[in-house]
């Protein structure tokens, strides 16, 4: 294995980028960035620990859950999960966060870089409640970079395409929850856990 250990080894294997995809680095969000983001259900919010470590975490809500508060402020709603919070602590010790917004079928994506840092209440929630599910904070990140990217990630793995889905090819949740995670309860529970009726818990605390 030979490693790469220099930005100048790195340069000479890959080139310079194009002047283009300079340029189209923003420090504010356009009207586009806005309509973009009104339409988006899904995004990844990328957090790193003071010590370095790293976290990736999927957000997913009603199309525009990424509340456009002015041209250089967003908010996420934080929603009910497992209680973890990994991305929720990284932020307190280094706010630096990564976003990429996703519209389903389309093979560019929104990208944000900025700061982040944890509200626990502001007029915007208001506007963040869902099913009757106001939250209890909310992650609102000062925007320092944004720009489109491509799509050749989306084309090459052929991710939209329903012909190459094969959700089959690993274990069911429940599967994966028996091996790994809770290996004391039975099986048939975690099924029914995992079931039909995992949707209905999804805004409760």
């Amino acid at each position: 294995m030979r490693e790469i250990t220099d930005e100048d080894e790195l340069r000479r294997l890959v080139g310079d980028p194009v002047p283009q995809a300079l340029a189209k680095e923003r420090d504010h969000l356009h009207e586009l960035d806005r309509a973009w983001l009104a339409a988006s259900p899904f995004c990844l919010l990328a957090t790193s620990a003071p010590d370095g470590t790293c976290d990736v975490s999927p957000r997913g809500d009603p199309p525009g859950f990424v509340q456009v508060l002015d041209d250089r402020t967003v908010a996420l709603p934080e929603r009910p999960g497992n209680r973890r919070v990994d991305g929720l602590r990284n932020v307190l010790g280094n706010p630096h966060v990564g976003l990429i917004s996703l519209l389903p079928g389309r093979g560019d994506s929104l990208r944000i870089n900025g700061r982040a840092r944890l509200v626990t209440d502001a007029p915007f929630f208001d506007r963040m409640v869902v099913k009757g599910h106001r939250p209890l904070l909310a992650v609102v990140v000062e925007v320092e970079q944004v720009f489109s990217h491509c799509s050749k990630a989306f084309l090459r793995s052929q991710l939209w395409d329903p012909a190459t889905w094969t959700p089959e090819a690993a274990p069911p949740r429940a599967q994966l929850a028996k091996t790994l995670e809770r290996p004391e309860t039975p099986l048939e529970e975690l099924e029914r856990y995992y079931g039909p009726s995992y949707a209905e818990g999804l805004y409760r605390s």
